[in-house]
């Protein structure tokens, strides 16, 4: 791809990310959070309700001709390869075409094709709409994160992002215990209960549309790419708006920044960027994304199993120790995302990694002596993920943050795509055997691989992380566009 319009474009001066991020809390932020952020909720929801009603799928009588094994094995690999894709190619188009319009198409993508999945009538349907969801969500982690960034002023940027995030945990929490209700025969027949999942998924998606309709598009993005009016018009009805409501008036906002427009950028252009002016962000970013995946595959790859095989836990009780699981997930980020903010990005993107993994060595060391029961083992987990869960939610921040504006769509679909592919794909082949072997000492391996790879990402960014916290995108990563980008130090 060419990049369309860099020779022919107009140089524009303006002050509006300095105006973004000198705005104090209000209401238009939190309609942003709301319209924008559930969206991981239902992502949880998905990927937990599947995992836990796969035997009902498999059972005579669910109206559904699938085995147990497909639903976990080739379903739940299409709905990674879904992700996957989606991620580059709607990354792609969320830089092109802007964030408004992609993260709109993106939830009309997954709402379709999960009330297709709710009406699945044999595998062949149930895989291809399988595919087609994690297709949906993949994009909408490109096109959330870079509009959320590019909204939220750099004082809350981390926490926020964070959190949101995090809310992945609260879906996995639903999924765990509407997965209960859903399995109880005596409240629903076979045929229904998994079907009524689903389309809970659909409701909940289209209420969050008629939310994010109300979202505008990234002034960001508009005043690239030639739409700087308009940009200028929003952000001024959002300083009307916000000294409304405060009562007071918004103090002035420095520096300006000088960028030539243009409607466009070639694959080309964004690989040299990312990979050769930012080696070590690059770096930084697969450490973050390959460690975190690595880390909770080989936790919750065997989770059920685990409990079942280790400690006589009836497998229709595992949803409600998931649960708890889920709850100290999301605490992680919740509890710890404002430190982000103010101890700063470095110390506790390493601190958060490092002391995961090395609290997993400590649990997978306890476990193979023997020491713990199901609850001692839970709680375990808990304290482990209760780190690793801010530290997973920062590389998507990290990401979206410390490449330059043009890029960060397509930055964060490349670096999801690659973790998520390592850990929905490699990490299940190699976790396979060791978590099902009924061995504890295979078991323990596998949480010493995970534990190990997110030591060593918290290591990358005790080196590589960037001072990130409380500055503008801008001076983190200078526009491609900027007109004094050749005097820029990329690092």
């Amino acid at each position: 791809m060419s990049d369309t319009g860099t020779a022919a474009g107009r140089t524009v001066t303006t002050r509006i990310p300095a105006r973004l991020d000198r705005l104090p809390w209000s209401r238009w932020h939190w309609m942003i959070v709301i319209g924008l952020g559930t969206v991981w909720i239902l992502d949880g929801l998905e990927v937990t309700v599947v995992g836990n009603i796969a035997s009902r799928l498999s059972e005579d009588g669910s109206g559904l001709a699938i085995t147990d094994a497909q639903v976990t094995g080739i379903a739940a690999a299409l709905y990674v390869a879904g992700a996957c894709s989606g991620a580059l190619v709607f990354g792609w188009l969320t830089d092109r075409f802007g964030r408004k319009k992609l993260f709109l198409i993106t939830l009309a993508v997954y709402l379709a094709a999960t009330a297709l999945t709710a009406i699945s009538f044999s595998a062949w349907w149930f895989f291809v709409f399988r595919f087609l969801t994690g297709f949906g969500i993949g994009g909408e982690y490109a096109a959330i994160n870079s509009a959320i960034d590019e909204l939220i002023p750099s004082k809350y940027r981390g926490r926020v992002d964070l959190i949101i995030n995090g809310s992945f945990w609260l879906g996995a929490m639903a999924g765990s215990l509407l997965s209960v209700l859903a399995l109880n025969t005596d409240i629903f027949p076979k045929d229904i209960g998994w079907r009524l999942t689903f389309a809970l998924g659909v409701v909940l998606g289209l209420v969050i549309l008629l939310v994010r309709r109300h979202v505008p598009e990234s002034p960001r993005w508009m005043f690239i790419h030639g739409k700087d009016e308009a940009a200028e018009k929003l952000v001024g009805e959002v300083e009307q708006e916000v000294e409304s409501e405060t009562g007071h008036a918004l103090p002035p906002a420095e520096p300006a920044i000088t960028v030539r427009q243009r409607k466009s950028i070639g694959f080309g252009l964004i690989a040299r960027t990312v990979f050769r002016s930012y080696p070590r962000r690059a770096v930084l970013g697969l450490a973050l994304f390959i460690g975190q995946a690595f880390l909770y595959n080989a936790i919750t790859f065997g989770f059920g199993s685990i409990l079942v095989k280790f400690f006589d836990v009836s497998s229709g009780a595992t949803g409600y120790y998931f649960a708890v699981i889920a709850f100290c997930n999301f605490l992680g980020p919740l509890l710890l995302g404002r430190l982000f903010d103010t101890v700063g990005r470095k110390p506790m993107i390493a601190g958060t990694y490092i002391a995961s993994g090395l609290l997993l060595f400590v649990t997978a060391w306890l476990f193979q002596n023997g020491s713990l029961s199901a609850a001692t083992m839970t709680g375990c987990w808990c304290v482990v993920l209760f780190f690793a869960s801010a530290g997973a939610s920062s590389a998507y921040l990290t990401v979206s943050e410390i490449f330059p504006m043009e890029t960060r769509a397509m930055a964060i679909a490349f670096f999801y795509a690659v973790g998520t592919a390592a850990g929905g794909i490699t990490g299940p082949l190699v976790f396979a055997d060791l978590t099902e072997s009924g061995v504890p000492g295979d078991t323990a391996l596998a949480f010493c691989i995970g534990a190990s790879l997110m030591v060593v990402a918290g290591l990358v960014a005790l080196f590589f992380a960037v001072a990130a916290e409380q500055k503008s995108l801008e001076d983190i990563a200078t526009p491609l566009s900027a007109q004094d980008q050749e005097d820029a130090a990329p690092r």
